[in-house]
């Protein structure tokens, strides 16, 4: 009875779509010292989750969200250089996103629940050095508003992403002969939203906790 296609709310196994969008940036060289970006990305547009209709809004749709963003790099010194960017990422046009799970209307119907994310903006400072000819070192931090209120705690047991600040950090050795070996690590910073349960899945608590990392390596080279 809570969704609007039985059949298809759970227990379906993978499904997949595909869908388009556009995005644009912008470059400019304001000086030797000091560089500007723009990036907008519109929202894309994807096929909706026809095994899981009785689960998303409107039937699986399940759009990606648009984000724009602007941004600055500074040579402070021939060796260093440092960026900082401002980015939006417009959850809320995207109802299986941005709609309340509290939606007095069944899974999978127009309007129906979703993970009730808010907008974010995301502040990032990046730097990157050139040791010497053979190695450049690198490294971030981003932060950005928690997406997730306390209040939606009960449809995003789905999807935690409760993380707000992120660790970065990188480096490129030159080994010749137009070849080069790259690492990055990225640390997800622990959080933990918590939020009441409705009464009528037995009411309670759910804490949403998630901490993330990964590790990168690559190879590339010119021809």
């Amino acid at each position: 009875m809570m969704s609007s296609d039985p059949t298809k709310l759970t227990n379906n196994g993978e499904d997949s779509s595909s869908g388009w969008g556009v995005r644009i940036g912008w470059t400019g060289r304001m000086s030797d010292m000091v560089t500007l970006g723009a990036t907008y990305q519109t929202k894309t547009d994807m096929g909706r989750f026809d095994d899981y209709a009785g689960l998303f809004p409107d039937r699986g749709a399940f759009d990606i969200p648009a984000n724009y963003g602007v941004g600055i790099a500074v040579k402070a010194t021939p060796k260093l250089t440092i960026a900082a960017d401002v980015q939006q990422i417009d959850y809320s046009g995207v109802p299986a996103v941005g709609d309340t799970g509290a939606s007095a209307l069944p899974l999978g119907a127009k309007g129906g629940p979703g993970f009730g994310w808010r907008d974010m903006t995301v502040f990032k400072l990046g730097a990157s050095y050139q040791y010497n000819d053979q190695l450049t070192l690198r490294g971030g931090i981003s932060a950005g508003r928690q997406p997730i209120p306390s209040n939606e705690t009960l449809f995003n047991i789905l999807a935690p992403g409760v993380i707000e600040n992120h660790l970065t950090l990188g480096a490129t050795w030159q080994l010749g002969g137009g070849k080069e070996l790259s690492v990055a690590y990225m640390h997800g910073f622990e959080k933990t939203v918590s939020g009441p349960l409705p009464a009528t899945v037995g009411g309670g608590t759910a804490d949403l906790r998630m901490h993330q990392n990964t590790l990168g390596v690559a190879f590339g080279w010119k021809f």
